[in-house]
């Protein structure tokens, strides 16, 4: 659809690559553009893309059990478990009345989102226009991709409206609320907000999404001199904070990151690599990841044999799994980005940069992304698809379907460390 000549403003056919890269980016909701999405896609080229995000964002699955319960059919144990996995439902039996939450909870959040940019948008562009602006900023923000049709300024991304304090925290809590994840949202309600209430995942969910966003604005407000040179002391914190947040997976700009130094960069890799938590619209090894990798870290030190965090112990199986998607993420990045600066002749950091931000789905890019070369963007279109999908869950798919657990070979000491 993308291809079509009525999909470009300028009404000439979009080569096949592009069209791919982009839709892939809108699906996997990830934001990494060859193209500015006000200036080159047509009205119905950014529905076609508006389309694919709200997809992308709330799963596939979750459309597919949708459609069934509407229906009225029932769903088979097969896709009731493969539901679980998709939306990190804590039981089989909760999948219907979660798969409400989800669609519901989403349609109200982005309604919300989307009022609420209309103060900001409508004053400015007209009703109809300006209604539309606030559908489209507001479905991708809440879904965390980074797409945006603020190119009517004549600028990138958010970068024209980065000292508007209003814009700057609609979108910043549309970005976290959609990052938390589907589950979390229900327990935060039944537990009415109260710590001691919520389950362990949300716990975790909580604890690491909230360290990770004041990490990430103290760390680039004391070590940003370049981009934010000569500006006040609160909008330093705005855009600060805001970079912190949108670095989670969320990818839209309130500064160039191109013109950010070295270390900002560093930090914004990392938080992106992070990304959001399990079940959410957000992408990278996520928040549950971290916690009980550094929950491990503690046990460890401490000599005790289990994994402890919150007054719970954390099961054996599930800390394996964590680790192995920690490993396959960082060989995929550096992998990755190995490949992209060998075949575009670019600094390492660059390249880091940019796969870390289409395997996390993040979005943010050092202004490299449109001038890539086909092996190149093949490659980030594919870490896109395995950063949405989930990259143990690819390797796993192809993995002999049959269970290893039914004998066990001898143990042997092996020195460690």
């Amino acid at each position: 659809m993308l291809t079509l000549p009525v999909s470009s403003r300028t009404g000439s056919a979009t080569n096949f690559l592009d069209a791919c890269f982009t839709a892939t980016s809108a699906t996997c909701v990830t934001g990494l553009s060859v193209f500015n999405t006000y200036e080159y896609w047509s009205l119905f080229g950014q529905i076609v893309i508006l389309c694919l995000i709200q997809i992308g964002g709330v799963g596939f699955m979750t459309f597919a059990v949708t459609l069934v319960t509407v229906l009225r059919k029932k769903l088979s144990i097969t896709n009731r478990t493969l539901m679980q996995q998709s939306v990190s439902a804590p039981t089989i039996g909760e999948i219907v009345s979660l798969t409400k939450v989800i669609v519901f909870g989403t349609l109200a959040f982005e309604a919300l989102g989307a009022l609420a940019y209309s103060f900001f948008y409508v004053p400015i562009l007209g009703a109809l226009r300006g209604i539309y602006f606030s559908v489209f900023h507001s479905v991708s923000a809440f879904c965390n991709a980074g797409f945006d049709l603020m190119g009517i300024t004549g600028e990138e991304s958010l970068i024209s409206v980065q000292g508007n304090i209003y814009f700057n925290i609609v979108t910043m809590l549309l970005i976290i609320i959609g990052g938390l994840g589907f589950f979390v949202w229900v327990d935060l309600w039944q537990s009415k907000f109260k710590f001691k209430l919520m389950r362990l995942h949300t716990k975790i969910v909580v604890t690491v999404s909230l360290f990770l966003i004041l990490f990430g604005a103290v760390f680039i407000f004391l070590l940003e001199t370049k981009a934010f040179q000569g500006m006040s002391f609160g909008k330093k914190v705005l855009l600060s904070l805001f970079q912190s947040v949108t670095a989670r997976t969320a990818g839209f700009e309130s500064v160039n990151i191109a013109d950010m130094t070295q270390a900002s960069q560093m930090i914004i890799i990392l938080l992106m690599l992070v990304g959001g938590s399990p079940g959410s619209t957000a992408g990278g090894f996520k928040t549950t990841t971290l916690g009980i990798l550094f929950f491990n870290l503690i046990s460890t030190v401490r000599k005790k044999t289990d994994v402890e965090c919150f007054g719970r112990s954390v099961p054996a199986p599930v800390v394996k799994t964590v680790l192995t998607i920690f490993v396959i993420y960082v060989i995929l990045t550096t992998g990755s980005a190995i490949a992209i600066s060998r075949v575009e002749n670019i600094p390492m950091l660059s390249a880091m940069f940019e796969s870390s931000s289409a395997l996390a789905t993040v979005g943010l890019s050092l202004d490299l992304t449109s001038d890539l070369g086909v092996v190149s963007k093949l490659i980030l279109m594919g870490l896109m698809y395995a950063g949405r999908v989930g990259p143990l869950t690819i390797f796993m798919a192809f993995s002999p379907d049959k269970f290893s657990n039914v004998s066990r070979l001898p143990n042997e000491e092996v020195r460690v460390g």
